[in-house]
């Protein structure tokens, strides 16, 4: 049997208020995972899972589209909140190619609950 994925406790309010945001937007369009992310100037973006016949994007995707398009020159941190214990490979390098290196990155259980923190 897996061992269960221990809580992390999060310090910075800005980061838990991505973790609140990307809660909220999962349930309310009661999508696969919601994400968040937060851009150098403190701007927040949320998103959900985009899952059509002719476009599927994860949730962290979609975020960091939103935030590009909106003309952010970087990030400063993530989440992804979902079944998913640990972070998707397309997920970090997408967080990755607009913040660089030191992003902070968090995955968040379905209860907001962050079960795994790393960097890009």
């Amino acid at each position: 049997m897996p061992a269960e994925p221990h809580e992390i406790e999060l310090h910075d309010p800005e980061d838990v208020k991505i973790v609140s945001l990307a809660r909220s937007t999962r349930a309310r369009t009661s999508a696969a995972e919601g994400a968040c992310v937060r851009d150098t100037d403190g701007r927040t973006y949320a998103a959900a899972t985009v899952d059509l016949d002719s476009l599927r994007l994860s949730a962290v995707q979609v975020a960091v589209a939103m935030a590009v398009s909106s003309g952010a020159s970087g990030l400063e941190a993530a989440v992804v909140l979902g079944e998913a214990t640990t972070a998707a490979r397309a997920d970090l390098a997408a967080v990755r190619d607009l913040a660089g290196a030191g992003a902070g990155f968090f995955v968040a259980a379905p209860d907001g609950s962050v079960v795994e923190s790393t960097t890009t």
